[in-house]
């Protein structure tokens, strides 16, 4: 199948590897004769450029070649930028278009509803202007359930997955998990001397909202004990154990690793700020509010850690460059051949093209009972012979 003209974005929060990405297509592309362009600023380059106004379009519209993306693998972050918009479900319209020219649903959140906006059709408009015949979005679940919706619209996506939570359906895999865990690891292991030198506990926070992955990998690798959005854990019970394996450390100091949404029984994650286009409020310091009850009931001293921006900053490691130029260079072969509503993924362990999750079904859940161990709130370390190197099936 001839293709001239491919788009590609990246949405929501950036994590290393997505250079990667953007480069591999655009040389894939130059091979196979089809120009790639760049779409600025995720969602919102679709739902905010005016191609009239060519400072408008300066702003939100990159072709890419060879040349301006010849060394963007070197670094991380993403060369396109981006946001969190959601064109679904827009708060506010551009002034240059008519407001009442889209749908408009309402939404409550916290009590407060709202009025959005659906300016899907303006997306299908701007594509077509652009002349573009398919679409590659890169993002986690939220940037996924609108590329989800837009191929339904009838416009050919396909998807590539990335997020440091590892948190996607139908993937076992996610870019910038692998690098977000060597960061983590490489903290930990600083930190401890400082923890040790105090002779105190030491409480990290980690990204991870709905899913422990990040908090639970971590924990696996730097044998310390993890608490997850997944599993409300006895906080007495949690205590203990870190007082014990603190008298037992002949450094007297223990550790655990905490998901930004893990919660004890009775307590529940508070929220701040404004939610974002996809009804998410940022999550207070879970860890804070631990370190404040070993205190009251212990007396304990604690370091407090945040292991959230740092993750997702910087260069790739060799799993997220060597994954992400994969999913890419499926992603122009499922275009070669035509194909869309796909997800570039890992499954079973091996490369596979699967569909876009069902954004209704969420994200995707640790599985407590065989992978964390709910007596001494650490991974489970069994039974893995025969699972696929991330230790989980799709």
């Amino acid at each position: 199948m001839s293709v001239k003209r491919v788009g590609i974005l990246t949405g929501g929060g950036d994590v290393p590897g997505l250079n990667s990405v953007i480069k591999s297509v655009v040389y894939r592309g130059s091979e196979i004769g089809c120009e790639v362009i760049g779409i600025r600023r995720g969602w919102e380059g679709l739902t905010h450029v005016n191609l009239e106004d060519p400072a408008s379009r300066a702003r939100y519209i990159l072709p890419l070649d060879r040349g301006n993306t010849r060394t963007i693998d070197r670094t991380g972050g993403t060369f396109l930028h981006t946001t969190r918009t959601n064109p679904a479900k827009m708060r506010k319209v551009p002034d240059f278009l008519n407001v009442t020219s889209f749908p408009t649903s309402q939404v409550t959140k916290d009590g407060k509803t709202s009025t959005v906006y659906d300016l899907t059709s303006q997306v299908l408009k701007n594509l077509a202007k652009l002349e573009l015949e398919f679409l590659i979005a890169i993002g986690g679940d939220d940037t996924l359930s609108y590329a989800a919706k837009l191929d339904h619209a009838g416009f050919k996506v396909l998807a590539i997955p990335k997020t440091m939570d590892n948190d996607v359906r139908n993937t076992e895999y996610c870019i910038g998990f692998s690098t977000a865990i060597t960061r983590a690891t490489e903290a930990i292991g600083r930190q401890r001397t400082t923890v040790g030198s105090h002779e105190r506990i030491g409480i990290f926070r980690i990204f991870g909202r709905d899913a422990g992955y990040t908090a639970l990998y971590t924990a696996y690798v730097t044998s310390t004990r993890c608490c997850l959005p997944e599993y409300k854990f006895d906080l007495q019970k949690l205590i203990e154990l870190l007082l014990n394996d603190k008298k037992n450390n002949p450094s007297n100091y223990s550790l655990v690793v905490l998901s930004e949404g893990a919660e004890w029984q009775g307590y529940q994650v508070r929220e701040t700020g404004e939610a974002d286009a996809y009804g998410h409020r940022k999550k207070a310091n879970v860890g804070e509010d631990l370190s404040d009850e070993i205190k009251r009931c212990s007396g304990e001293e604690t370091i407090v850690s945040d292991l959230t921006y740092d993750l997702r900053s910087g260069s790739p490691d060799f799993v997220d460059k060597m994954v992400a130029s994969t999913f890419a260079g499926m992603a122009m072969g499922c275009i070669e051949r035509g194909q869309h509503g796909l997800m570039m993924a890992i499954c079973g362990g091996c490369y596979a093209a699967e569909p876009i999750p069902d954004p209704k079904l969420g994200p995707r859940k640790v599985d407590i009972e065989t992978m964390y161990n709910t007596e001494r709130y650490r991974p489970n370390y069994e039974n893995k012979s025969g699972l696929p190197i991330f230790l989980t099936r799709a």
